[in-house]
């Protein structure tokens, strides 16, 4: 099942090899404490927090400040780049470190410090955009998108600093146990659910700003206000739970072997060479991570702004009804994901067990990508149905509380899929990695490729691959549906 396997007769590969196995030697030894890993795991939850505010609540902000829909997708291409960048090089240089505070811990924690930064650029961009030049009655407010801008990128960044070492921390502890690595990224996927559940109550939650009341100034309406709290309060759990879980959990120091110093191979050489000798397994594994990632990625990007637009009829462009249908769909979006995130944490806890009685993992994950297809096309089925409300009722009606429940409900069953997304395809690349001898942060880096480069494709093509068919988020919609449809055969058929 050896993913990495090398071939002796080639020298870089044996180089690669020699690494690997240094790196892989370092952290064998019994596994460690659940309780430990639990704790290094709920690291997840500030995570998540903030990337349920980005997902919920950030898409929305951005036209506020008057960027058109179809170019909103372009400012999420930080993510995927972030990412393609960020973890692999961070997955490498942790593999390395020899810090007496650890391998991953500085890493860590250099991503929380950078998640407070980015929180605080993007609550107060309209604040620093009106410093910097821009009229209150001025749209676009352009120096308060680069400010907005500049804090989304160190965000991403920050996150892929954090969930990298964090996953990889614990691959450690697991110490190579199968059992004890799927029990962990199921602990950890329970975490960002927990995350969701606490960022998206926040974002649907429109008074929040009254317990930061100098939240509002003249350049910071009410939903900006709340925004800003919201991610007050993210940085606030982040460094709680980062603080108390680096205290609490110690890293071994890494010291190289006697040798290391004379082998050693640059990043990019590690990340081709990994590419080069990657065997069938962790293949087939980044395939169906990839079509899977095809399949998400609309979806997460336009969730809450499908709500405002296609189920409630809103449009953050238009008049003072419009936009405040808009609004109204923007949280029912986010209370959705809330629920949404309910389900995931069910389902996180449940995964190991299910996919027993399914039997294995592959199992499992081809029939939640088949879930996932048919809920996508759903939303289909709920906008025309809103639509048509709409045209007999009137334009400023709303859905109707069956289609709202719809609505909602679709959002609940994505739970599932989304469980599995977050656990197996990152268990089964540690135990991947184990069994091959390769450094956990490298693999884990090389793993993300496949979710990030799908991304990049949905950023740069999706705004303008939905204004071909009106403007909507349906196409893109539509293409996730396929896409996930592809990877549930896939994942049935291929993976070992």
């Amino acid at each position: 099942m050896g993913a990495l396997q090398v071939e002796t007769s080639s020298k870089d590969v044996a180089v690669l090899d020699t690494q690997s196995s240094s790196l892989s030697a370092a952290v064998i030894g019994e596994p460690s404490p659940l309780r430990k890993m639990i704790s290094v795991a709920s690291i997840a939850a500030g995570v998540q927090f903030g990337w349920a505010l980005q997902l919920s609540l950030l898409t929305p902000y951005v036209q506020l400040l008057g960027i058109p829909h179809k170019w909103s997708s372009l400012i999420w291409l930080c993510g995927p780049i972030s990412g393609m960048l960020v973890q692999p090089t961070v997955g490498y240089y942790s593999d390395r470190c020899t810090s007496r505070f650890g391998r991953r811990r500085p890493f860590i924690a250099t991503g929380a410090v950078l998640v407070a930064v980015a929180g605080i650029l993007i609550g107060y961009a309209a604040d620093l955009g009106q410093m910097a030049g821009d009229k209150l009655e001025q749209t676009p407010k352009k120096r308060a998108i680069w400010f907005f801008a500049l804090g989304f990128w160190i965000l991403d960044v920050a996150n892929n600093t954090l969930q990298g070492p964090c996953r990889a921390f614990l691959a450690d502890l697991a110490a190579g146990d199968a059992k004890k690595t799927r029990t962990a990224n199921a602990f950890f996927s329970f975490f960002m659910a927990v995350g969701n559940v606490l960022g998206y109550a926040a974002g649907s939650y429109t008074n929040l700003h009254k317990i930061f009341p100098f939240t509002m100034t003249n350049a910071c309406d009410i939903y900006c206000a709340n925004l800003k709290s919201c991610f007050f309060i993210s940085i606030i759990l982040l460094l709680s739970l980062t603080v108390a879980s680096l205290l609490y959990v110690k890293d071994k120091q890494w010291s190289p072997e006697k040798g290391d110093s004379n082998v050693k191979t640059p990043f990019f050489g590690e990340i081709f060479g990994a590419f080069r000798v990657m065997k069938r397994p962790m293949w087939m594994l980044i395939i169906v991570t990839a079509l899977n990632w095809i399949a998400w990625f609309p979806f997460l990007l336009f969730d809450t702004d499908w709500m405002g637009r296609e189920v409630y009829g809103g449009d953050s462009a238009g008049d003072g009804k419009l936009k405040n249908l808009y609004n109204q769909g923007v949280h029912v979006g986010a209370l959705g994901l809330m629920i949404n995130a309910i389900v995931l944490g069910f389902m996180s806890l449940g995964v190991e067990w299910i996919g027993r009685k399914m039997g294995g993992a592959k199992r499992l994950w081809g029939v939640v990508n088949f879930i996932l297809a048919v809920c996508l096309a759903m939303t289909v089925l709920v906008t025309k149905l809103a639509e048509a409300h709409r045209k007999t009722a009137g334009a400023y009606a709303g859905p109707t509380e069956g289609i709202r429940a719809g609505a909602l409900t679709l959002f609940a069953i994505l739970g599932i899929p989304l469980a599995v997304t977050f656990s197996i395809p990152f268990a089964l690349a540690s135990i991947i990695s184990s069994d091959s001898g390769a450094g956990q942060g490298l693999s884990l880096g090389v793993l993300n490729l496949a979710i990030v480069i799908p991304q990049m494709f949905v950023s740069l093509g999706g705004g303008p691959f939905d204004a071909l068919f009106g403007g909507g988020n349906l196409p893109g919609f539509v293409v996730g549906a396929i896409a996930a449809a592809v990877s549930g055969v896939v994942a049935l058929t291929v993976l070992p």
